[in-house]
């Protein structure tokens, strides 16, 4: 049975909460998901009044580790798999050859 929300302490409840209004950073030119825009993770303690900030920041930052590193397998699959297809399409075409008489 998979986990839910409700499993966790309520420390690790509070640390998705607010890694959840985080905003997501991406790697210019290539799109690659660099993990969360940290900026705005002191207002956001205070604003919902949060005691135990560096407990809570903790658990942030263990939280976005899994993250970016299932954002990095993925992405890995994804060109492994690009590049599998690119070299089983490259091998595959017939060669015409063309008899130009001038």
């Amino acid at each position: 049975m998979p986990l839910t929300l409700g499993d966790f302490p309520h420390e690790v409840q509070v640390a998705f909460f607010v890694y959840g209004y985080l905003s997501d950073r991406y790697e210019g030119m290539s799109g690659t998901y660099m993990g969360k825009d940290w900026g705005i993770v002191e207002f956001l303690f205070d604003v919902h009044k949060i005691k135990d900030k560096v407990l809570t920041l903790y658990f942030c930052k263990v939280i976005e580790m899994e993250a970016v590193k299932i954002s990095s397998e993925k992405s890995e699959a994804r060109r492994k798999a690009d590049d599998r297809k690119a070299t089983s399409s490259a091998g595959s075409g017939k060669t015409y050859t063309h008899n130009v008489q001038g």
